[in-house]
């Protein structure tokens, strides 16, 4: 169901048209990604059909996985404008070279992951699972102490 332009449309019906939940759009609000919503004498909170069509385009940015910066560096690009279009191939470039950073992050999780369960086959007196985590940990350098997945990501 799209929206009525001429309609005006409380939190919960935005976040029904949008498929953006009401808390993640007061902290889209918070957060500058969408302006201000249009206040009621009561208080509520009203959203227009441009505004659920920002929210929509916030879900799909959020869906490919894209951090809140990144998100609106592409809300504030404009299709009509050819120097945005330069602007937006550099915006998904930059993205796709995070998401090929994390893949060869994961990739060497996996390994190590898989190595792991090498060492033990559950039979034993003892588990040299918990054992080899428990000498890794002990071998771990104090000067680099993030392992890959407790670093910084981009989102």
């Amino acid at each position: 169901m799209s929206p009525d332009s001429g309609r005006h449309y409380r939190i919960g019906e935005a976040a029904r048209l949008s498929g953006v939940s009401a808390a993640n759009i007061r902290h889209y609000e918070s957060q500058g990604l969408l302006q201000a919503s249009l206040r009621a004498d009561n208080q509520y909170r009203y959203y227009t059909a441009q505004d659920i069509h920002t929210l929509r385009l916030i879900r799909l940015c959020r869906s490919l996985d894209m951090s809140l910066e990144e998100t609106a560096h592409i809300l504030q690009l404009d299709e009509s404008r050819p120097q945005d279009c330069a602007l937006a191939i550099d915006a998904i470039a930059g993205h796709l070279h995070h998401v090929r950073e994390r893949l060869l992050e994961l990739q060497g999780l996996e390994h190590k992951l898989a190595g792991l369960l090498q060492v033990c086959d559950g039979q034993g007196t003892h588990c040299h699972l918990i054992e080899t985590l428990h000498q890794q940990a002990d071998q771990m350098d104090t000067a680099h102490t993030a392992v890959p997945s407790a670093r910084p990501r981009h989102v």
